[in-house]
């Protein structure tokens, strides 16, 4: 076997070592160290480029295998060959060329043309080939010094100047180091030894010129470097749509059109090929870039051409379309090749494909066996690439392991040949080539078992991954899992051989070496779709593997991840504390300085948080945000995981919001949100996750300033996740719950009915969606009895608040203690209950609900974050029971709960007029009974204060009016002082103004403001009160039609002031209707 270069330090940092050589020799290496200097190194050596990125490439395993075929697309090519081939020739003249088309036109195979002729001619060009999810050739990083390198192969006059650049800035060479911008790396690597080769170049030819820059305009001089001598130096970027990190994209963009300003003569042309994409186009459609749309190049006339190359080569090929010709003539007909091209409509890679699927030799049972037999059916697919790989993978969908090699191909992190295919999911290789051989169409399937599987395009994995596209064929998330659990027992197996050094990814088999590298992102992926058998199963993989090759940081890693996905769902207190004592242990074996560091740290935040969320400890909570910060702060802007970190922080501080209420987290957590999604535009796979985090905590920030805007942008948040998450995806439940919840809310503050229905019916699917015993199943109960209950209380409608009553106890039977969720399903029942009591008066419902309250509180001992909630709780129907029995014990309890959740709020708490106006109404309660004049003024102080928090436009500023108002009418009835009433009627009608039709709570504020009216009438004797508080009364009971519970009310109310008035006035159609009144009232209470 011939020696090839192998980089035995691919996963080293800040390493000093001697020269190394490492031969390959039958399976073994013979390593000969001697020292030797960084110039002895040749600039390959010293700039490491990525090898599969450039136009020489091996297209059969490095992908995209595109090229024009012959006699296709030569007029583009020869205008696209010429521009490259000029030199420039005035100041304004373009450099770059961005030839932009949608997915399949062809440009990847333009591209490679445009190199090859350039070859061919003699001209220098250096490429760089970007693929999706192809390792290095996805990323930017690489590309300067992957350039640098073949710019110095091809114009060798480069090499010294790209020397003395590393030698001044080593970092140069280290991609992932932030000391380097990528507009300085290829300043440094490209541009700058570009142009000093041609400055030395004009200097030594035309002494008397001095610099390019000097030239006169319009005058090009002929540089003496031999690589120039047929035109300038051209480089190629191809498919720069599929680079991930779209912010150096724009930084590169900018840089090289910074750089053309600067030297208008330079001998360099730059040819861009890409999909339109927004991040592209901003920067690219400008004044000093020449447009190029490919879609006006893909005529008929050159898919007829390509058609015909590819049906000529076949029928020399295939023995049966030459005996089929023989006997029939002509195939396909000059029809058939016309009905083709039509159908094509210009697009190559339909073409390809659809020629692949012609000329396919295995077929499944029943299918079609000849070419012959197959170009019909060719021509009913759908013009569609979706149709078109729908019908496609049809083709094996029937055979064993299809959607999971599928959908491994597609999630896999880079590609691997079939061979490790075969061991990562521990089947034949015999079953993957099965699978494999009958979608040649759409997948490049090598020839041997050791060359990795590729698609032969990434829409391919964009449909693949898109369910709402995808269908049956969908690679399902969860397939993440699998791939962990695969990846630990290929790590385990290889252990028990004992092959080698467990660390040498050069010695394991493919399945192997990839678990290693790539195993922590599938878990990443996958870590909230474990079940609880997968977990265990992790948990055991990992421990065996530990026991053979003890001390290994990464084991260690997976094992810490696997014990919290175990303890998250439904495990106990003692494993979350292990899980928070082995991803320390894996922290410390990740010193500042370890690449893997920032997953360590998120590791950790994530334990820290999960035990914050089961005990209530701010510390946790804290540390957890700090962790995340110094994991935000080692992923640069272009990293690929920022998006993640950005997320966890914005997470965890908005947590910390729900506990402390400090704004300034609450508006750091949505602005970390806010670029995490903006990282994560469609089809981004992680793109509804920051959908529905962000839509989360624009809610949460509703729930403080009131704003409509914070809240309708989260509906509209949650309904685009919701969108991304068809049934069956595994997060479609939780964003059924988000939209309910959001939907609930914008119906209790605007009334209107159909979002409250929206509610109930979102919830109904999703606990639909989650039969037990579905690990979140309580969460769903809970959610939808919470819109069932509230549908009760605006409709009174018994079968509601019945069947919210079972969810809420079932939810309860989900969540023994200690489960986390157990208090909150405490107190939800305990409010249901409390709701019922209030139409039916049943003291055992007040009770239970009383007892529910009281295990909540203990279970929320100080600090728990929602410790004030259950204090409220417990306090209000103490309240209530004090309301129907008189108990002075009650009352006392619940103002001392109420005057402790006060001291949980200080000022500038936002809820704290919450707690003032909770201690208000148990203070006028008990001020009823006792008549202590302190009670009620100290109510009115607390309503003041409340009602001061809540300046207009707050939308629960009628909240406090309303008890203001009712408060100073009470005082009025004792001391007839007329300024509390005069002051009363004024808070009541504010509240109206509030509470416009048909909001439904406007009946009782209406009843409020008639009672006050009335009270005045009766000491004013002003006629004027009297009649406005019988209007106000006739309008409740319009708007509490049977089997309103409150219509009794309104009816005692009217008939009572009409009785009044009547009195005054003797007007014989009052005292009429106030007959009327009695006897519906006396009908409803029978």
């Amino acid at each position: 076997m011939a020696n090839r270069p192998m980089n035995v330090l691919s996963r080293s940092s800040n390493a000093h070592v001697g020269h190394v050589s490492a031969n390959q020799v039958e399976g073994d290496y013979h390593f000969h160290a001697a020292q030797v200097r960084a110039e002895d190194l040749s600039v390959y050596e010293l700039l490491q480029p990525i090898e599969d990125a450039s136009h020489t490439r091996d297209r059969k395993r490095s992908p995209p295998d595109s090229a024009c075929a012959r006699g296709t697309r030569v007029n583009v090519i020869k205008k696209y060959t010429t521009w490259t081939a000029d030199n420039v020739s005035s100041a304004d003249e373009p450099h770059v060329l961005w030839v932009h088309g949608y997915a399949g036109s062809g440009k990847s195979a333009i591209s490679q043309e445009v190199c090859d002729t350039s070859r061919r001619q003699g001209r220098p060009v250096v490429s760089f080939f970007f693929f999706r999810n192809a390792g290095e050739r996805s990323r930017i990083r690489r590309l300067a010094t992957t350039l640098a390198s073949q710019m110095a192969a091809v114009i060798p006059e480069t090499e010294p100047f790209i020397r003395v650049a590393v030698k001044a800035n080593p970092a140069l060479l280290r991609p992932d180091d932030a000391a380097v911008c990528l507009q300085s790396r290829m300043e440094q690597l490209v541009y700058a030894p570009f142009k000093a080769t041609v400055e030395q170049s004009e200097s030594v030819g035309m002494p008397a010129k001095g610099s390019v820059e000097a030239l006169p305009r319009g005058v090009v001089h002929r540089p003496l470097i031999t690589g120039l001598t047929r035109g300038p130096l051209l480089v190629v970027l191809d498919g720069l749509d599929e680079c991930e990190d779209k912010e150096e994209v724009q930084e590169l963009i900018d840089g090289m059109l910074a750089f053309f300003d600067d030297n208008p003569f330079i001998p360099l042309r730059v040819f861009i090929t890409s999909r339109v994409e927004q991040h592209i186009q901003s920067h690219l459609d400008v004044p000093g870039v020449r447009l190029e749309n490919l879609v006006d190049h893909c005529s008929d006339n050159d898919i007829a051409t390509f058609l015909d190359v590819l049906f000529k080569d076949a029928r020399k090929r295939n023995r049966v379309i030459r005996a089929y010709i023989s006997e029939h003539g002509e195939w396909p007909t000059t029809n058939d090749r016309s009905q083709l091209v039509r159908h094509i409509g210009g697009s190559f890679i339909f073409g390809s494909t659809v020629f692949k699927f012609i000329m396919g030799s295995i077929v499944g049972p029943g299918s079609p066996a000849t070419p012959m037999e197959r170009l019909p059916l060719a021509l009913k697919m759908n013009p569609g690439l979706d149709g078109l790989y729908t019908q496609t993978l049809a083709r094996s969908q029937h055979l064993p392991h299809f959607l999971s090699i599928i959908s491994t191909i597609a999630l896999l992190k880079v590609p691997l040949p079939i061979l490790g295919i075969a061991e990562l999911l521990g089947i034949n290789i015999y079953e993957v080539v099965n699978v494999l051989v009958n979608l040649q169409a759409i997948i490049q399937v090598p020839g041997t078992d050791d060359i990795p599987v590729t698609l032969f395009h990434t829409s391919l994995r964009d449909f693949l991954t898109t369910q709402s596209r995808s269908g049956l064929f969908f690679a399902h998330p969860h397939q993440h899992v699998q791939l962990f659990l695969r990846c630990l027992h290929c790590e385990l197996v290889h252990r028990q051989r004992g092959v080698g050094s467990p660390t040498n990814p050069i010695r394991r088999v493919p399945a192997a070496a990839y678990a290693l590298e790539y195993s922590e992102d599938h878990l990443r992926r996958g870590q909230h779709l474990f079940e609880s058998a997968e977990s265990d199963s992790a948990i055991q993989l990992c421990l065996e593997a530990l026991k053979l090759s003890p001390g290994v940081p990464e084991l260690i890693q997976s094992l810490a991840r696997a014990t919290l996905r175990h303890a998250t769902h439904g495990g106990t207190l003692v494993e979350l504390e292990e899980a928070v004592s082995l991803n320390r242990e894996a922290l410390n074996f990740r010193p500042l300085s370890h690449p893997d560091r920032p997953q360590s740290l998120r590791a950790l935040g994530d334990a820290l948080l999960e035990r914050y969320r089961r005990k209530g400890r701010m510390a946790d909570l804290d540390e957890a945000i700090f962790l995340y910060r110094e994991e935000l702060e080692l992923q640069p802007s272009h990293h690929s995981d920022r998006s993640q970190s950005l997320n966890n922080l914005g997470r965890a501080l908005w947590d910390r919001y729900r506990s402390a209420g400090s704004s300034t987290d609450l508006e750091e957590s949505i602005s970390l949100l806010r670029e995490a999604l903006k990282l994560r535009p469609s089809p981004h796979p992680d793109r509804s996750e920051s959908l529905t985090n962000l839509g989360l905590a624009l809610w949460q920030r509703s729930q403080c300033t009131r704003a409509a805007t914070d809240l309708e942008e989260a509906i509209s948040l949650h309904r685009e996740a919701l969108e991304l998450r068809p049934s069956p995806h595994p997060d479609r439940s939780s964003s059924l719950n988000e939209l309910g919840i959001a939907s609930q809310d914008r119906y209790q503050r605007t009334g209107t009915a159909t979002d409250l229905e929206d509610a109930i019916s979102l919830h109904r699917e999703a606990v639909e969606l989650r039969p037990s015993p579905h690990p979140e199943r309580s969460l769903s109960l809970h959610n939808l009895a919470c819109a069932l209950k509230t549908h009760y209380e605006r409709t009174g409608t018994e079968t509601d608040i019945e069947e919210a009553i079972s969810l809420y106890h079932e939810a309860l039977e989900l969540r023994p203690s200690p489960h986390s969720g157990r208090s909150v399903s405490l107190n939800s029942l305990g409010a249901a209950l409390q709701s019922r009591h209030q139409r039916t008066r049943t003291v055992a419902d007040l009770d239970e609900a009383i007892s529910m309250y009281r295990e909540a509180l203990e279970l929320r001992t100080p600090p728990h974050p929602d410790r004030l909630a259950s204090l409220g709780n417990l306090g209000s129907a103490l309240w209530n029971r004090h309301q129907q029995t008189r108990s002075a014990a009650d009352i006392d309890e619940a103002i001392s709960m109420y005057r402790e959740g006060l001291e949980l709020q200080p000022p500038p708490h936002p809820d704290r007029w919450t707690s003032l106006s909770n201690l208000g109404d148990a203070l006028l309660s008990r001020y009823r009974q006792t008549r202590t004049v302190a009670d009620l003024d100290e109510a009115i102080s607390m309503y003041r204060e409340a009602l001061e928090l809540q300046p207009p436009p707050h939308p629960d500023r009628s909240t406090s009016l309303n008890d203001l108002g009712t408060a100073l009418w009470v005082r009025y009835q004792q001391t007839k002082i007329v300024a509390d009433i005069d002051e009363a009627i004024s808070m009541y009608r504010e509240v109206l103004e509030f509470q416009p039709p048909p909001h439904p709570d406007r009946s009782t504020s209406l009843n409020n403001l008639g009672e006050a009216l009335r009270s005045r009438y009766q000491q004013t004797r002003t006629v004027a009160d009297l009649d406005e508080a019988i209007s106000m009364y006739r309008e409740a009971l319009e708007l509490q039609p049977p089997p309103h519970p409150d219509r009794s009310t309104s009816l005692k109310n009217l008939g009572n002031a009409l009785w009044e008035r009547y009195q005054r006035t003797k007007i014989v159609a009052d005292i009429d209707e106030v007959i009327s009144m009695n006897r519906e009232v006396l009908e409803l209470e029978l």
